[in-house]
C-alpha cells in the first residue's frame, strides 16, 4: 500500500493549520496515494526512473555471467546468447562495450551476487512485473544450451528467493519459458505447438473459453512493453518485452484457433 502521499500531505497539512490541516492533508494525500496506484506506479523516496532502469540493466548483465559460470564454466551457446540478447536490444557501441564488461564481471569468483541482487529488489520494489521480466531473462540464458542444470536451477532459485517469488513461481515461470523455447523450434507436430500454447498461457488444457481469455489479457498486460518501461525496464530491453508479447499473442491465437472462438 502507498502511503507517502499521506504521510507528507498530513505533515504539511499539521505545519500550516493544526490538527484540521494535518486531517486535511491527510485526506488529500490518501486521494494522491490512490492515484499513484492506480497508474501502477510506487513512491520510493531516493529513487528516480533513471536509477531503476540503470540497475536493471546492470543487474541483467552481471547476474547472466554469473549464470553462465554457476556450472564451472561458460559455454559458447551461453556467451552466444548473450551476445543475441545484446543484438535484440539493439545496444548502441557503447552500451553494447559496456554489457560485455557486466557480464565478464558476472563471471568473476567474487562476484557480490547477494548484493547486486538487494540493489535490484531494493530498486524494483512492489514492481512486480519488471521482476518477473528480469528472471525470464535469466532463465532464456539459462536455457542457452537448451538445459537447466542442476547448478544453474539452484542459482536461479536462489535469486527467485530472495526477490520473493516463491518455488511455485518459479516453476511455472519455468514451464512458460521451456514452452516458448519449445514453439520458437517448431515445437513437436501440430499437437506439440498447441501444448507449449497452453504452458506459455500458463493454464490448463481443460480451461474453459473465459479462463483462456483471461490468462491473456493479464500476460498481454504484464508484458506491456510501454508499462514495462514506465515502471523501469531499460528502452533499450523494449524489443525482448515487444517479442514477448508476440509469443504470447501468437499462443493464444494458436488455442483460439484450436477452440474455435
Amino acid at each position: 500500500m502507498n502511503w507517502w502521499g499521506k504521510l507528507i500531505g498530513g505533515a504539511s497539512g499539521y505545519l500550516l493549520g493544526g490538527p484540521l490541516g494535518l486531517l486535511v492533508g491527510a485526506v488529500l494525500g490518501h486521494q494522491f496515494d490512490r492515484g499513484v496506484a492506480r497508474m501502477g506506479g510506487i513512491i520510493s523516496p531516493g529513487l528516480d526512473h533513471a536509477y531503476v532502469q540503470r540497475v536493471f540493466f546492470e543487474a541483467t548483465f552481471s547476474v547472466m555471467g554469473h549464470l553462465a559460470k554457476s556450472d564451472g564454466r561458460v559455454s559458447e551457446e551461453e556467451i552466444a546468447l548473450a551476445r543475441q540478447v545484446m543484438v535484440r536490444m539493439g545496444l548502441s557501441e557503447k552500451s553494447r562495450l559496456e554489457a560485455i564488461g557486466l557480464f565478464n564481471q558476472g563471471k568473476q569468483a567474487d562476484f557480490a551476487l547477494e548484493e547486486v541482487m538487494e540493489r535490484f529488489r531494493q530498486a524494483c520494489l512492489r514492481r512486480r512485473n519488471l521482476v518477473q521480466m528480469f528472471v525470464e531473462i535469466q532463465l532464456h540464458a539459462a536455457y542457452a544450451d537448451g538445459t537447466l542444470n542442476t547448478a544453474e536451477r539452484g542459482l536461479l532459485m536462489r535469486i527467485c528467493e530472495q526477490l520473493g517469488f516463491t518455488v511455485f513461481d518459479f516453476e511455472r515461470l519455468d514451464a512458460m519459458i521451456r514452452a516458448e523455447l519449445h514453439a520458437a523450434q517448431g515445437g513437436a507436430g501440430a499437437k506439440g505447438t498447441l501444448e507449449d500454447a497452453y504452458a506459455i498461457l500458463n493454464i490448463d488444457a481443460k480451461a474453459g473459453d473465459a479462463e483462456v481469455k483471461r490468462a491473456y489479457r493479464r500476460l498481454m498486460n504484464q508484458h506491456h512493453p510501454d508499462k514495462l518501461v514506465a515502471k523501469g525496464l531499460p528502452a533499450e530491453m523494449m524489443k525482448l518485452a515487444e517479442e514477448k508479447t508476440h509469443e504470447i499473442r501468437a499462443a493464444y491465437e494458436r488455442i483460439r484457433e484450436a477452440r474455435g472462438f
